[in-house]
């Protein structure tokens, strides 16, 4: 993340926020609870794919991987596409 501008940082952050309260395939988010790390391993990826520009269809599938591959769990299709959304949007406003 050293390399990044700062918007760049700013939208890395926004990926990792909306991984952790929002995606939460684990169901382990607590607002209550400090900021956890539980997701970041996968923020990188989804940034590179956010500044690329992929829609979030391509962003959605993605999450949905991980979710059945790395988490093993039944992805919940239609809850990632919100999520990846949530992102392009994030991508927007922040990069533009």
């Amino acid at each position: 993340m050293q390399n990044l501008s700062k918007k760049q940082k700013e939208l890395y952050k926004a990926i990792s926020k909306i991984l952790w309260e929002k995606w939460d395939p684990i169901g382990v988010y607590n607002e209550d609870d400090e900021w956890d790390d539980e997701y970041d391993s996968y923020v990188p990826h989804i940034f590179r794919l956010a500044v690329e520009g992929k829609d979030a269809v391509r962003i959605a599938q993605s999450l949905s991987l991980s979710v059945k591959n790395d988490i093993g769990l039944n992805e919940d299709k239609a809850h990632d596409l919100k999520i990846a959304n949530l992102i392009v949007q994030a991508k927007i406003n922040i990069l533009g």
